[in-house]
């Protein structure tokens, strides 16, 4: 039966309504970040709190970027920084080179044991870190290994069984005669896997690359664990949390959105770019025909 124009009508304010629902709901907290970070110490006690950085005397819109300022000349942040995109990227880079050999072969050669070895692997993930934390610490200590080393091998136990899975089901999906023609043509299958096969799993190379690196760039317990006795190790979101003010028992506020700002727009631009690269690589590769 057709609907009515009022019907229609109702059901798409009702859709639209939804969506902007969601949207001020995941977009507000960091607009309110964003609007926290520009504001002055006075400004962030004003109450009520207003939407946008006002003077308080006379009321008008007045952001401040000292909060910014203080963040990058704080070198504990900034050593942080550059301790978190070590960990991020090597974690990501170790977990999709053996994450794409490890799904290579699980989704396309056959060997005994292939369906057991892929439920064990998924079988890792179901472990709360801090239910690992205490034995993984321990073997840590034993191989006296610097901080650096120990986040980036305790962050793949869970991105790189995440990998292997979501890339074993990618592989699993390609046709089998890409493979039979390579063999035609007299290629090796190390020459399929990476000339052929892996340029087509580009779509998910970087969905799980970029989940990955959002894992280890956002890690705090493992990261506030193995750095105690290595505070120059430190990642950026330990760093943060240990913000102290210039000021005996003061919540530096401000330069805690400002750095949560500033950590959160790396992400936001690898989510756009990973965006075009999954359109890309959705054409990649060719069947031969």
């Amino acid at each position: 039966m057709k609907k009515s124009p009022v019907q229609e009508f109702l059901r798409k304010a009702l859709f639209w309504l939804l969506v902007i629902v969601i949207f001020v709901y995941l977009l507000f907290p960091f607009y309110w970040a964003i609007n926290s970070s520009l504001k002055t110490e006075n400004q962030l006690q004003m109450t009520p709190a207003t939407f946008v950085p006002r003077d308080r005397a006379t009321g008008d819109v007045s952001p401040t970027f000292q909060n910014y300022q203080a963040v990058f000349q704080n070198e504990r942040f900034v050593r942080g920084l550059i301790n978190s995109v070590i960990v991020a990227v090597t974690t990501t880079a170790i977990s999709l080179a053996v994450g794409a050999f490890a799904a290579f072969a699980l989704g396309k050669l056959r060997f005994r044991g292939k369906s057991p070895s892929l439920y064990v692997i998924l079988s890792m993930t179901m472990f709360p870190q801090i239910a690992v934390l205490t034995g993984l610490y321990a073997v840590i200590r034993a191989l006296q290994l610097p901080a650096i080393p120990s986040m980036i091998l305790s962050y793949m136990i869970f991105t790189l069984p995440f990998t292997v899975w979501v890339l074993t089901a990618f592989f699993k999906g390609l046709p089998t005669e890409i493979m039979q023609s390579a063999q035609v043509d007299g290629a090796t299958p190390f020459q399929t896997f990476y000339m052929i096969l892996l340029p087509l799993t580009a779509p998910a190379l970087v969905t799980t690359g970029l989940l990955a690196f959002i894992n280890a760039w956002n890690e705090y317990l493992f990261a506030l664990t193995f750095t105690t006795i290595e505070p120059d190790a430190r990642t950026v979101p330990v760093a943060i949390a240990l913000f102290t003010g210039q000021i005996s028992r003061q919540e530096p506020f401000g330069e805690i959105m400002a750095a949560a700002v500033v950590v959160t727009l790396p992400l936001l631009v690898l989510v756009v770019f990973g965006q075009r690269k999954i359109v890309a690589g959705l054409t990649a590769g060719a069947v031969k025909g």
